[in-house]
């Protein structure tokens, strides 16, 4: 018995179970690497400021989200006539406005950068989409304000959008589905997109400096890495 019981030993330390439960576990690990998406340390040019932009970007979105679904539960009633919902109201607002001006910081910092070095390429056009789409969100953010601001910014792009034939498809002056659009279709796409770009950003890693794109230029890295 103790022949067949060591026979049948587990496998060994650091390999998985069999079956495609092991497979899929496998491939996840082989693919987003925990050291790589959880890192102790970072590079010492991550200390400069043209880095943080991206998680001021990431934390006023989590604002944008949290406080948008809030007024999504509660309805345009709430958010018209309640002090607090006014409140939850013009923080969304101020949250996007911050959401925005920080994502275009980012954006051209990364740019002057030439943030797709390095096999970062993907890295670079995610976070462009992110930026493209984020734009069609707060358009119809501001459709659905039910207010005059909202009227006359539907009735402008009412005709923008019938000369170039899509106003069939996409009526500004439908209310329930431009609320559809920006609080689920939208969103959704946002949200999707800037997890994708999170972690290529850690697979990829940051981007470093011009300056420091030579090897052992980089302290404590043995070079910048580009290659790999």
């Amino acid at each position: 018995m103790s022949g067949t019981a060591e026979g049948r030993a587990g496998p060994p330390d650091g390999a998985f179970a069999g079956g495609w439960t092991g497979a899929v576990r496998r491939r996840a690990v082989r693919a987003l690497p925990p050291d790589k998406l959880l890192p102790t340390t970072q590079p010492e040019y991550v200390a400069s400021w043209i880095y943080v932009f991206g998680v001021l970007t990431l934390s006023s979105l989590v604002v944008v989200v949290l406080t948008g679904c809030v007024l999504a539960l509660f309805g345009p009633a709430w958010w018209h006539v309640s002090d607090t919902g006014r409140f939850v109201n013009s923080l969304h607002l101020w949250s996007v406005e911050l959401f925005m001006f920080f994502m275009v910081v980012h954006l051209w910092g990364k740019f002057f950068m030439a943030a797709w070095r390095g096999r970062r390429a993907l890295t670079w056009i995610t976070g462009a989409v992110v930026f493209l789409t984020s734009i069609g969100a707060a358009f119809t953010g501001y459709l659905v304000q039910q207010n005059f601001d909202s009227q006359w910014i539907a009735d402008q792009a009412k005709d923008g959008l019938n000369s170039v034939g899509v106003g069939a498809w996409f009526n500004v002056l439908d209310f329930g589905q431009m609320f559809m659009w920006h609080i689920v279709l939208l969103p959704l796409a946002v949200v999707a997109l800037a997890v994708w770009h999170m972690l290529l950003v850690r697979l990829r890693g940051v981007v470093p400096p011009m300056e420091a794109a030579t090897p052992g230029a980089v302290p404590g890295t043995g070079g910048s890495r580009e290659g790999a």
